[in-house]
């Protein structure tokens, strides 16, 4: 019997795989949630890097939310991961939604990250 971590890695290493097919040497937003926190991060994955990174944990989002986990915060992470990469010239990137259900969270740091300019 597989544990549910396990499952989780083999949801998100098929993603990836899907990903790298069709990412034709475009950056990648990689999700990550926690219970309590988001964190979004676009990656160069030909160079092994991060370009931008934004989470519920920076210090106005923490203070201005009482419960960082929740889809509100993630809208909120979303715009400013765009904003951030608008900036750096950044328009069209990958969605890395790793092992997670595209719904919820995930699904609201996407769409505002859409609504914020970002084409996927």
């Amino acid at each position: 019997m597989s544990s549910s971590i396990t499952l989780h890695n083999r949801r998100k290493q098929r993603n990836r795989k899907a990903l790298k097919i069709k990412s034709n040497g475009k950056l990648r937003l990689s999700v990550f949630r926690s219970n309590k926190h988001i964190y979004g991060q676009i990656i160069d994955d030909v160079n092994g890097n991060t370009v931008i990174s934004a989470s519920s944990l920076d210090r106005n989002l923490k203070n201005q939310f009482k419960n960082c986990g929740t889809k509100e915060v993630a809208s909120v992470v979303g715009k400013l991961i765009a904003e951030k990469a608008i900036k750096k010239g950044i328009k069209n990137v990958v969605f890395d939604r790793g092992g997670y259900i595209y719904h919820g969270r995930v699904k609201n740091l996407a769409d505002a990250a859409r609504d914020g300019g970002l084409k996927f």
